[in-house]
């Protein structure tokens, strides 16, 4: 059996250096020599964790679900993609046949496959094989990592379709991660131009305020205070939640103008949560909560593209494969400084 090098979570907090299968191209499928790896939220919860929720990581386990590469092999009938093509790869395969895909919410697929969701294996090695439909071609104008990053990008332009978001419309962000940031830059590309973001690291802040966004560090400052004050007790037309906190989830009411939008994004580890329903409905808000994306990677690889959209400003920390396990335990350790960690092989 042929093998390939792979980053294995041999443990709960521990990635060592081995050896793992060489997968080979079905039919239809691409086999893609990865390039580059984004380390998401998601793969610290389960290298810290263990788990999210009931989705438990058992070990060996290989964690990452960002990537890009190039293809170097194909498999029976694949025609739109050639050896040598550059692709950012859509993690998630759906079924194709239930009602969900039928109807183009293929997110929403019960059945499917994602990339470093238990028991599907990650990317963090050196060769992936993916359905050649979900590897996008990227132009010459964008780098591996950049074809990495447009899966989280992709969230975020979900979450501002979902929204409504346009010209003219205000909007607040309550969590300043790369979740938050990359709906910030959707936003903003999608002609957003009041855009508020509250969160207690100074060093995403930052980011969010060159990226164009009035900011307030809500660890100093009563956030909803200083939000409303400064539309002068309208509030927002859009509030999109990306921390998963508690008492973020709860804030949202208060911030939304009345007859506007609460776009729930984060993930929180609690599974009941306080909402209040009674502010929202006074003011007849609507609700949208957010479940990974659909039809958005042309559209998110277009905006990088075109200049709308700069995923490099995401990026604080940059590691060679071989050190996987410092990429982790840094993301781990080092949230204050850290806005988003890429893996190069």
């Amino acid at each position: 059996m042929k093998t390939m090098k792979a980053q294995i979570m041999t443990k709960l907090g521990q990635i060592e250096p081995g050896e793992w299968p060489m997968p080979e191209p079905k039919p239809g499928e691409a086999l893609v020599r990865v390039k580059s790896v984004g380390i998401c939220g998601s793969d610290v919860h389960y290298f810290h964790d263990g788990g999210i929720g009931d989705c438990k990581a058992e070990p060996p386990f290989l964690l990452g679900h960002e990537c890009a590469g190039e293809v170097v092999g194909l498999g029976e009938g694949v025609t739109e993609l050639k050896i040598g093509d550059r692709v950012a790869l859509e993690p998630g395969i759906p079924c194709g046949k239930c009602e969900m895909c039928m109807t183009g919410r293929y997110n929403l697929c019960p059945d499917v496959i994602f990339f470093a969701t238990p028991p599907v294996q990650g990317v963090l090695c050196e060769y992936v094989c993916h359905p050649a439909s979900l590897c996008f071609k990227l132009p010459d104008e964008l780098d591996f990592e950049e074809g990495a990053l447009i899966e989280p990008l992709a969230v975020g332009f979900h979450a501002a379709i979902l929204g409504n978001a346009r010209v003219g419309r205000s909007a607040a962000i309550l969590g300043s991660g790369c979740i938050g940031l990359v709906t910030l830059m959707a936003l903003k590309a999608m002609g957003v131009t009041e855009l508020y973001m509250a969160d207690v690291l100074d060093n995403r802040l930052q980011v969010a305020r060159d990226l164009g966004a009035v900011t307030v560090n809500a660890a100093r400052e009563d956030s909803t205070r200083f939000i409303m004050e400064k539309t002068g007790g309208r509030g927002v037309d859009l509030v999109f939640e990306a921390a998963g906190s508690p008492s973020t989830i709860l804030q949202t009411a208060s911030l939304v103008a009345r007859g506007g939008m609460v776009v729930l994004i984060g993930l929180s580890a609690q599974g009941v949560l306080p909402f209040d329903l009674g502010t929202l409905m006074n003011k007849e808000a609507e609700v949208k909560t957010v479940f990974r994306y659909r039809n958005v990677y042309p559209l998110a690889i277009e905006a990088v593209r075109s200049g709308r959209v700069d995923v490099k400003r995401l990026v604080t920390n940059r590691y060679p494969f071989e050190e996987s396990q410092r990429a982790f335990s840094e993301a781990v350790s080092d949230k204050a400084k850290i806005v988003k960690g890429v893996i190069e092989l």
